[in-house]
């Protein structure tokens, strides 16, 4: 992973800022940290009546040869999507899809106020929160005509399934590994199809701004894709779980069951699907505890879930 130009000139902001809002000067630029896998900054710019305002621009990392301006689009076009629909997003006002202007393939956006709030005074009512926000969102209606950018979400959230021959390393490395192996294949050929919504794939505390007490915005669209709704539930799920907070993930898959009016139908299959990830990449994640034993618990939990499903 690496960025070919890491920070976008002032020339490359200033003529980004005369397209978004003309007679716009930049005034200064900022890193913005969390972002893991991109580039992120925020840009302070003058507007011509003189007032001050923000936005974000966000560049992609390079994967190998991964399309960075698909990407770009499929992050863009998802954004508008929810907004229209009146989600909690950064509102998108520029797609450079080719890198032109920026440098590397990256979208821009309207700064959105907020914080990350990872430790909970009130883990009740933020789980509601949560879980709400995100049947709002799987509720948006999809179809042919506008989601053709985005991925397969069950193909993304099986990306360790690629061969059902081979169990790869670092599953069978982990004392549940042959456990969750065995449950995902007995499981897999009964898999009940569920009409597809739009899924975050990574829909997490780390992923949602704050601010006053309410949900500001839901970031990091850049895996947007369509399919089973319950891949996004069980993986909040498994992080509320591993941080402790395993009445707030009740509390949050009663309340979102509750807003949808019917129950996650695979949703066992997806609590174990969302524990390879920790399996793949377990240290500072699942390699001390109490997050070790809970991660445990949980797998334990999920294969119990498979099947009485």
């Amino acid at each position: 992973m690496s960025q070919d130009n890491n920070t976008p000139s002032p020339d490359s902001l200033q003529s980004v800022l005369e397209i978004i809002e003309p007679g716009a000067n930049f005034v200064a630029l900022h890193s913005l940290e969390g972002d893991l896998s991109n580039s992120t900054h925020l840009i302070d710019a003058r507007a011509s009546d003189g007032s001050l305002f923000q936005v974000v621009t966000r560049r992609y990392a390079i994967f190998g040869d991964y399309d960075r301006g698909e990407k770009a689009r499929r992050e863009f076009k998802t954004l508008q999507l929810l907004k229209n629909h009146g989600a909690p997003v950064p509102v998108p006002l520029y797609l450079d899809d080719t890198g032109n202007i920026l440098g590397s393939p990256g979208i821009v956006t309207r700064y959105m106020p907020g914080k990350l709030i990872m430790a909970q005074p009130y883990p009740a009512q933020w789980a509601e929160i949560l879980a709400k926000t995100l049947a709002n969102i799987h509720s948006i209606p999809i179809n042919a005509s506008n989601t053709s950018f985005l991925l397969d979400a069950n193909s993304e959230a099986l990306w360790f399934l690629k061969s059902k021959d081979s169990m790869p390393n670092y599953i069978s490395i982990h004392p549940k590994g042959s456990a969750l192996w065995q449950a995902m294949l007995n499981y897999l050929p009964n898999l009940i199809r569920v009409e597809p919504s739009l899924v975050h794939i990574d829909y997490w505390s780390g992923n949602i701004l704050w601010d006053q007490g309410v949900i500001s915005a839901v970031v990091d669209w850049e895996e947007a894709a369509q399919g089973d709704p319950g891949i996004d539930v069980a993986y909040c799920r498994m992080d509320m779980i591993l941080c402790g907070m395993s009445e707030a993930a009740d509390r949050f898959l009663r309340t979102y069951e509750k807003e949808m009016s019917k129950p996650i139908v695979n949703l066992g299959f997806w609590d174990l699907a969302a524990a390879v990830r920790p399996m793949f990449n377990p240290n500072g994640w699942i390699s001390e505890s109490p997050a070790k034993e809970c991660f445990a618990d949980y797998v334990d939990a999920a294969i119990q879930r498979t099947v009485r499903s």
